[in-house]
């Protein structure tokens, strides 16, 4: 018996070791969870916060029927491979527990129930360490019904950033490339070679990042990144956008709008790709979203969802890939829902997505069989004129320390690019 009792608990401590090595992947929602985003102030925002401060997660569930949702928080380390940090080391409370705070929507011709999940909140009353969390909606069963990254960083650090051209000329006018330094005043960086790490993200979408970029020298405790094909992005294109704040009218971008089935349907005109045209500016807001009903007073749960028509002229795409309508309403999924069909009678490619109304930045996202995004190919082309936001995030982990923290945040603008 003793035998038996030991071999067992050997299994079990062989299965959790296994399990807190597998990489955490986001998990995208299925069909009926729309508009899953964090906010921050009344706003959308890209889920890296200061630690302590106050932030919810938001989404829609389609069905309507108040279902039981439940939420599990995850510290990870630098690659997204859960620590071997206790739960009461990084969260002071609990998690797997019951989402309380849900609301039906009103007024509405597509029903769903709007949940909001605050941090802190009754359970979890703090994330107490920094780095990078996953946070995990469950269902009743205790499935995954979806997750999203979460970074938490410490003002510890000082990030000084510019966005210059690149110095390779053969893609000058397509890439932007990311110099900074890294400071800290109470903090003496040890062997920054390996105790840094940098993460470098476009536009809030974690399938851009760049990672492992060691400093190039160092003056005293600054650490300086100087780089040049290390830290380049693809410039991209300016976000197209629509706007349904008044569901029931055309309005910017939108050439038609019917009610052929229970909803709305807005029908977007026809977008020329742009890759060989010449840049244009056009005010967008980085990927970003809006939910909007200019007729109603509550936007989360009065503002109703609309069949959006997208369609895009691009003739001259030939490659053996797929092209995706993304952005920060679907956290740039690469998934079939996304993927749009190409109509031979027209000449178009198009797809018809349920979003919710208000003012929605997209793009054409060009991507293989197996997701891999070729940027250098863009449908709308790369330019560097083009105005992107930047975010740079350094991790750091003493010899004695049991994870990596994120010290510092900067921010660069290529708005301010310069040669």
């Amino acid at each position: 018996m003793v035998k038996f009792l030991y071999q067992k608990i050997l299994l079990l401590f062989i299965f959790s070791s296994a399990t807190a090595q597998v990489i955490q992947t986001e998990v995208a929602p299925p069909y009926n969870i729309k508009t899953v985003t964090f906010v921050q102030n009344g706003s959308n925002v890209v889920p890296i916060f200061e630690l302590g401060s106050e932030f919810e997660l938001q989404f829609d569930d389609l069905f309507g029927n108040e279902a039981n949702y439940y939420f599990e928080i995850i510290h990870c380390d630098y690659n997204w491979k859960p620590t071997d940090i206790l739960k009461n080391d990084y969260i002071a409370g609990m998690d797997n527990q019951r989402i309380m705070n849900y609301l039906n929507s009103f007024n509405t011709l597509q029903n769903y129930s709007h949940y909001k999940l605050s941090f802190p909140n009754q359970f979890t009353t703090q994330l107490r360490i920094s780095g990078n969390y996953m946070l995990k909606i469950l269902n009743e069963d205790r499935e995954v019904v979806f997750s999203r990254k979460l970074l938490l960083y410490e003002n510890r650090a000082t990030v000084s950033a510019q966005v210059k051209r690149s110095r390779n000329l053969s893609n000058i006018d397509h890439k932007h490339n990311l110099d900074f330094t890294v400071n800290s005043n109470d903090i003496v960086f040890q062997n920054p070679i390996k105790s840094i790490k940098i993460f470098l993200m476009q536009n809030g979408d974690f399938n851009t990042s760049i990672k492992n970029i060691v400093p190039q020298y160092t003056l005293g405790n600054q650490l300086v990144y100087k780089y040049d094909a290390e830290t380049q992005f693809w410039a991209g294109n300016e976000y197209l956008y629509f706007e349904n704040k008044d569901i029931r009218t055309v309005s910017n971008n939108i050439g038609k709008v019917g009610l052929n089935s229970d909803i709305y349907s807005s029908f977007l005109f026809t977008s020329p790709a742009r890759a060989n045209l010449i840049y244009t500016l056009n005010q967008d807001i980085n990927g970003n979203f809006l939910v909007k009903n200019i007729n109603g007073s509550d936007n989360a749960i009065e503002a109703d969802y609309a069949w959006v028509y997208f369609s895009l002229s691009a003739p001259a795409f030939r490659l053996n890939k797929d092209i995706y309508i993304t952005g920060m309403f679907n956290n740039y999924n690469l998934t079939p829902e996304y993927k749009m069909d190409y109509n031979s009678d027209k000449g178009t490619y198009e797809k018809a997505v349920m979003i919710k109304q208000g003012f929605t930045n997209f793009q054409f996202t060009v991507a293989d069989k197996n997701g891999q995004v070729d940027y250098e190919n863009a449908i709308d082309g790369n330019f560097y004129q083009t105005e992107n936001e930047y975010t740079i995030l350094v991790y750091y982990r003493e010899s004695n320390d049991r994870y990596e923290r994120i010290i510092g945040k900067g921010n660069a603008n290529s708005i301010n690019i310069i040669n």
